[in-house]
């Protein structure tokens, strides 16, 4: 927030972001002036105006119309905001439906979708992986034709699916020893450590000729170990974007509507969250240079921090002109009931 503001200016000025918010029309003096119990003279709030225009938290589209608030004005209102609080019953229902979801990207796929039932804006969510989680679980399923499931659980939450074919037919029986030497041996150990002495000991029991670790060599060749899943990124509810008046044309309506289709575009978005304290609100307003169709955007999101080192970002994309206090709370809030579920 500016500080060269005097408390009369700050009120002023986000007494004009509100009014802004709820039309969408540039706000004129005497808008001000009837909507103030000091009652301020309209030619008053004209100079607190031109002031506030001087400083660039303004800007007047035509002569004889009135103000728009700017960018940084959006940011200084962002900035004076609390937190509006949810009722105790619908936070602890948000965690039970939570909780009942088996996996990270159950949970991530119904975030999003909340979010956009209850704030109408672009609900977004996504879970970032750890680079070296811990193993939880190895899970082997012989399959016909000579194919193997293999299923990686870590304690993060992941969850990694691999069918490959063997040249040769391995039994329940084999698969079931090898899934239990790697569960009994490894669980709890960071991937990469288990690959590395997994690596070793095979090495070393290869002059054994012991056909179960033979077995376990080739499945371990095949990647029995590795992660393939990137980050898990979820988003609802773009088509609330038609109905705004953003001022694009229907082709840059479409270029917005493309960059929205781009994981990476997404991820960038994302991204600005995952330096900021876990479980702190943040708010970007005006996404210009992400793309220039997001300009009259702004991405309210909050990071969590899960078991096992995985990262999530819950955000909601809305207009400039979101009622930000409502929203705000409810990325807050349901990312409080994402992280206790």
């Amino acid at each position: 927030m500016g500080t060269s503001l005097t408390p009369r200016s700050q009120e002023v000025l986000h007494e004009i972001v509100e009014a802004y918010i709820a039309t969408g029309e540039p706000v004129a003096s005497r808008t001000i002036a009837r909507s103030r119990a000091d009652h301020l003279s309209p030619a008053s709030i004209r100079n607190v105006m031109a002031d506030l225009d001087e400083e660039g938290y303004l800007s007047q589209p035509h002569t004889s119309a009135g103000r728009v608030p700017t960018e940084k004005a959006i940011r200084s209102y962002v900035e004076s905001l609390g937190m509006r609080r949810l009722m105790t019953a619908e936070i602890d229902r948000l965690r039970f439906e939570l909780g009942r979801l088996d996996s990270v990207e159950q949970r991530i796929e119904y975030t999003s979708r909340m979010l956009t039932e209850r704030t109408r804006g672009v609900g977004i969510a996504a879970a970032i992986p750890r680079l070296n989680p811990a193993l939880e679980h190895l899970e082997l399923v012989a399959l016909p034709d000579n194919r193997v499931l293999m299923v990686v659980m870590t304690r993060g939450g992941q969850v990694s699916n691999r069918v490959v074919t063997l040249d040769q037919p391995v039994s329940p029986d084999d698969l079931a020893s090898i899934k239990n030497y790697v569960n009994r041996n490894f669980e709890g150990w960071d991937l990469s450590e288990v690959r590395r002495e997994l690596a070793i000991r095979l090495t070393q029991a290869a002059t054994t000729y012991d056909a179960v670790l033979s077995k376990l060599t080739v499945l371990y060749s095949k990647g029995m170990l590795d992660l393939n899943t990137g980050t898990e990124v979820h988003m609802d509810g773009a088509s609330n974007l038609v109905v705004l008046d953003l001022h694009l044309t229907k082709e840059k309506l479409r270029e917005l509507f493309r960059a929205l289709e781009e994981k990476k575009r997404v991820l960038e978005l994302l991204d600005r969250f995952l330096e900021q304290p876990a479980g702190e609100v943040g708010v970007h307003v005006g996404l210009a240079e992400i793309h220039p169709s997001m300009r009259e955007l702004s991405l309210i999101g909050l990071p969590v921090k899960l078991d096992g080192g995985l990262s999530a970002v819950i955000a909601v994309l809305g207009p400039i002109r979101m009622d930000y206090a409502r929203v705000m709370s409810t990325v807050r809030h349901i990312g409080q009931a994402f992280l206790n579920s």
